[in-house]
């Protein structure tokens, strides 16, 4: 009866322990995109995961250095919308 219990405490331990990790992950995962204004087009886009994929390839494609989306000039961000809705996926605005 003690080796049972002993393992159900165990096994409890290890479950709360871990549970935070695999919340903070989720969370993480789950949180990562935010909104920008495309004054060019006066809309809205969620730049995330997906929107990066797009940018590095705008990147890519127009030789320019890689610098944080948030970080890019008014100018910059403008083109790159301007490229984005050209290429225009069916899945995201």
């Amino acid at each position: 009866m003690k080796t049972g219990l002993f393992r159900f405490k165990l096994l409890a331990t290890f479950a709360l322990m871990a549970a935070p990790i695999f919340v903070a992950g989720c969370a993480a995962h789950a949180t990562y995109g935010y909104r920008v204004y495309d004054s060019g087009h006066a809309d809205y886009h969620v730049y995330d995961r997906d929107e990066e994929v797009y940018y590095n390839q705008w990147v890519v494609e127009t030789r320019r250095s890689h610098r944080d989306f948030r970080k890019l000039h008014d100018n910059d961000r403008r083109e790159y919308w301007k490229w984005r809705h050209e290429h225009h996926d069916h899945d995201h605005h």
